[in-house]
This record gives structure tokens, sequence and C-alpha cells, in this order.
């Protein structure tokens, strides 16, 4: 082989790296995007739970979200640990009329239903905990 053919197909072959890892590149592109929308829009669960709102705040150091508690009212059975189970869950609210609605039914204690949307991970800007609720209604 001559030296000219050496150098086009030294080029040629660089060619076809750059080509195959720009191909890699938007490839892990596009998955990193799909990750990220699954994340932020796909839910693990839904539901609803009934209880008796016990706190409600706005927390974060920049990301400001809303935080609540709510007490099922009720006692549970003990478990194998010797303890009482605990019957407050925690959860967050993304909208700010929700949670308005959510502080008036801590403030009044009323009993309310929450529905909720369980998303994969915590999100940190949407909220501290996997637990976004969306809808309040009383409960009687």
């Amino acid at each position: 082989m001559d030296e000219l053919s050496v150098k086009e197909n030294l080029k040629q072959a660089g060619k076809t790296t750059v080509k195959w890892f720009r191909r890699l590149m938007i490839f892990a592109l596009v998955m990193f995007i799909a990750f990220i929308a699954f994340i932020l829009l796909a839910n693990y669960s839904d539901g609803s739970r009934t209880g008796y709102v016990t706190k409600i705040s706005r927390k974060g150091y920049v990301f400001k979200t809303f935080e609540g508690e709510l007490n099922f009212g009720f006692f549970g059975g003990a478990t194998g640990t010797n303890r009482p189970v605990d019957n407050v869950w925690i959860f967050s609210v993304s909208d700010g009329y929700v949670a308005d609605q959510v502080r008036k039914a801590s403030e009044s204690g009323q009993k309310v239903t929450l529905f909720y949307k369980e998303k994969y991970v915590k999100i940190f800007f949407i909220g501290e905990t996997k637990y976004i609720v969306y809808k309040v209604e009383p409960s009687f």
C-alpha cells in the first residue's frame, strides 16, 4: 500500500468514528429527555385518603412547596415492634388553590378526603414527598 491510500483509509475511519459518536450522543440525549419526561409525567399510583389535616406549611430553600400531614383519626393495632401503627400520612401539594383548601380544612378541623397521585420518585421542585395531592373534598 502506498502512503496516500493509508492516509485516505485513516481519514475515512475517523469520519466513521465521529459519525457513530454523534449518533450515540444523540441517542443518549433522547433517552435522557425521555427519562425526565417519564419521571415528571408518569404516576406510580393514585388514590385517596380520608382524615383530619393536622398541618399544612410552605417549605423549601429555593423552591417553596406546600407540605402537609393527614391524621387518619383512628387507632391502629400494634405492630411486631410493640409500637402503635403510625396514623399520620405526609403529603405535598403543588397547586396553590388546593393548598388553600387544605389549609381551610385544617383550620376548621373538618374531616376531608385528599385525592393524590404518587410519583415514582420525589421531585424536589414539586414537593418533598412522592404523594402529590390534587383535589380536596369534605368527608362526612
